[in-house]
């Protein structure tokens, strides 16, 4: 990191040239961004369900409606009166051709399924329109071809199924954006102001938070051209991308002016600043991609697109933290203090400048003196908030993770009270390889499955037949899953094939696919979080403590989203509609999230401390100089990713308010209990243990590992010795500073 230092500081324009480049290219490259993002993918392509849709598009055609539109009759009069059907009619009989594939409405179907298409009271007809096209964006673009032309006269009209819900889904999505980017960069720049004092410093930032959001654009357009990325991850790829961006702003600018405060020129300070702080940015990033990186691992289209622009977002602030950043700040020098507000920076440093000790290392003596009973305080308080996810119910997604009110979504819920055709639920099930007889007998005994209302035979070719399985729990209930379980078990005719689908047999393949997988996500993060935590650190028992404080921290997270989410506490407050369930993928999501982001602050204050322990070898006084040397700044990084993350905890989509409520929580506990309590107390009670290792181990990292204060090697503990060994250089005395030019 020093070389690289230099050589910003010796080519500093020329990089800030190709950054504005860059920055043009990427604002043009992901201006489309929107148009090429894909719905669904959270299936399984290789689960049964997956098949069995497969299988029923190629043998039987697209059963399933693209648009269902309501239209109801004004005044109480009865829809399937013939002025109701010339009003419907008029509309549906002058859809394009080319656009749509079939309609089905209570005019056009044999007069035994007539009545399925009507309300209950009569009032509403159901029509039902397939979109040509074999792909999901042919029939995307068919849909906002005919939507305008739907409405019929006299009647009023109602749009929703899939492709309403996934435009109103995009819909959604961009005005989100657009709400937390107004949010968010605004409070973002006022909050770097109050936090620098200077305008100069504050505007960083919020540059290179801008930076970002431009560049995971254009990494986000270029992915489409080579997988599926769905329209949900857009949120969460802009909130990593923006949020770590001002983060690693935010350390680097804080080190930058602590060393120039030490009486380094621009050069010296910007080397130690890389040496230092940029090399926390680096091992950060790299944990939080490879936590993310571990999404890959599943099958399912959503959580691989999540992980591919997560990672995107990522490195693009990672890179723009560790290039434009600095040769920004080769440039500016001492500038950065220009527009400085007195106002803002009286009464800093006034611990320092009485010899004393600042808050937050009194904060930690205080802690280190009764270790054990913070200890067990903090992890029973952390373990008691995740007791709610101890009773947590699935469920997929579905047209509730859009606002109450929204077309679509009505359409769906008035569809499962007021239409008989709608009520209960249905598992397709394929048989290849069944004679009539075979199949006939099949059905008998799915029906004497346990809950089986009725079964049915809608269609054949071939050798194959397509059956529905009627049946009338929810489709996404344990009931229902426990159903389609019972049919699965149910032996197949001789010599024949069977593929049971639908909306509950989809879910219980997801639960499966998820359950098997996650093991092995687990595994590979906490080995890379081992491996990259002992390369910065030397030790082989920090990275432990690390990972078992960030499943703890992780563990109150996921259960206030439970309380929340799941039990409906706040929902008023909050503005959504509780499932009582939550959302399969999202904890999957949400673990990779805050796995990766628990370690940023993690990062930052260990080296800090590691960086005192080479000088002093106290490790009381490594801890309490550390937490204080970190304090401000890492109160003010969670302040500004809190606001970044809270502009999009206001989301119209559940899911992604309840990933933004999820890592706001995950952000003030990391930021207070764990960092002010938890590790202080553990670091206190484990003492010089704290930088321990094998002594193998211990002598590579001395020639080979990434220190503190850049390059590999120098001095290092001996391992072999519990309280640190002999050195080859003595400690040297930290150099005074001026707590006046750091952050509050």
């Amino acid at each position: 990191m020093q070389r690289w230092g230099q050589l910003i500081t010796r080519r500093r324009w020329t990089i800030l040239v190709i950054a504005a480049l860059t920055s043009v290219l990427a604002g043009v490259c992901g201006a489309g961004v929107f148009g090429a993002l894909s719905d669904g993918g959270f299936e399984n392509p290789d689960s049964e369900s997956a098949k069995a849709s497969e299988a029923i598009v190629e043998t039987f055609g697209r059963v399933d409606a693209d648009v269902l539109v309501l239209y109801a009759a004004d005044g109480g009069e009865r829809i399937d009166s013939p002025a109701g059907e010339r009003s419907v009619t008029t509309v549906v009989d002058v859809l394009p051709a080319d656009l749509v594939d079939s309609v089905v409405t209570p005019w056009n179907v044999p007069a035994q399924q007539a009545p399925g298409l009507v309300s209950n009271d009569g009032g509403t007809a159901l029509v039902a329109i397939t979109l040509a096209g074999d792909a999901d964006e042919d029939r995307a673009d068919a849909y906002e071809q005919i939507r305008p032309d739907l409405d019929a006269e006299g009647l009023r009209t109602q749009v929703g199924g899939p492709s309403a819900v996934f435009s109103d889904v995009g819909e959604q999505v961009g005005a989100d954006i657009g709400r937390a980017e107004s949010l968010a960069i605004p409070l973002v720049l006022l909050l770097s102001l109050y936090v620098f004092g200077s305008v100069v410093s504050a505007l960083l930032p919020a540059l290179l938070g801008g930076m970002a959001i431009i560049g995971s654009f254009a990494v986000l357009r270029l992915l489409t051209t080579v997988t599926d990325v769905s329209v949900f991850a857009i949120n969460v790829i802009i909130l990593l991308g923006l949020g770590l961006a001002v983060d690693y702003a935010l350390f680097m600018v804080s080190r930058f002016r602590e060393e120039l405060g030490r009486g380094h020129d621009t050069p010296g300070a910007l080397v130690a600043t890389m040496a230092t702080a940029g090399r926390t940015v680096a091992f950060s990033g790299l944990i939080v991609t490879v936590s993310l990186a571990s999404l890959l691992l599943f099958p399912q289209t959503f959580l691989r697109s999540m992980g591919f622009g997560g990672m995107a977002a990522v490195l693009v602030a990672m890179v723009l933290g560790l290039t434009v950043l600095p040769a920004l700040l080769a440039v500016l020098g001492p500038r950065v203090e220009l527009g400085a507000l007195p106002f803002l920076r009286r009464g800093r440093g006034r611990h320092a400048a009485a010899g004393g000790p600042g808050a937050w290392a009194r904060i930690a003596h205080a802690v280190m003196r009764r270790p054990v009973a913070f200890l067990t305080a903090t992890v029973v308080g952390l373990l008691a908030l995740g007791l709610p996810f101890l009773q947590v119910q699935w469920t997929s997604v579905d047209h509730r993770v859009l606002p109450e009110g929204t077309q679509s979504r009505t359409v769906a819920e008035r569809l499962e009270t007021e239409f008989p055709a709608e009520a209960g639920s249905i598992a397709s099930v394929v048989v290849s390889g069944a004679d009539r007889a075979e199949v006939a007998d099949y059905e008998q005994r799915l029906k004497s499955v346990a809950g089986v209302t009725d079964t049915q035979t809608v269609d054949s070719s071939g050798d194959q037949t397509l059956v529905e399985v009627s049946y009338p729990d929810q489709a996404q209930t344990e009931p229902a899953r426990e159903l389609v379980q019972g049919l699965r078990n149910v032996p197949p005719p001789d010599g024949a094939t069977v593929l049971i689908g639908g909306e509950t047999a989809a879910l219980g393949d997801l639960l499966a696919d998820l359950g098997d997988t996650l093991p092995w996500m687990g595994l590979i993060v906490v080995t890379a979080m081992l491996v990259l935590l002992f390369l910065a650190f030397g030790s082989v028992v920090l990275p432990v403590k690390a990972v078992i404080v960030n499943v703890v921290s992780v563990a109150a997270s996921f259960g206030v989203v439970t309380w929340i989410f799941q039990d409906g506490n706040l929902a008023d407050t909050l503005g959504f509609t509780p499932l009582g369930a939550l959302d399969a993928t999202q904890p999957i999501l949400m673990l990779a999230i805050l796995f990766g982001l628990s370690m940023d602050y993690e990062v930052f204050l260990l080296s800090r401390i590691r960086e005192r322990w080479d000088q002093t070898h106290d490790n009381t006084e490594a801890v309490a100089t550390g937490l204080q040397r970190t304090g401000g700044i890492i109160t003010s990084a969670a302040l500004l990713l809190a606001v970044v993350i809270g502009a999009f905890a206001t989301s119209g989509i559940v899911f992604i308010k309840m990933i933004g409520v999820g890592m706001l929580v995950a952000i003030v506990l990391d930021a207070t209990v764990v960092r002010a309590l938890l590790v202080p107390a553990a670091m206190r009670l484990m003492g010089t243990a704290n930088w321990w290792a094998p002594a193998p181990m211990a002598r590579w990292w001395q020639r080979h590992g990434l220190r503190e204060g850049g390059g590999s090697g120098g001095p290092g503990p001996d391992s072999g010795d519990a309280n640190g060994g002999d050195h080859d250089v003595q400690p040297q005395a930290a150099a005074p500073v001026d707590d006046r030019i750091l952050v509050r």
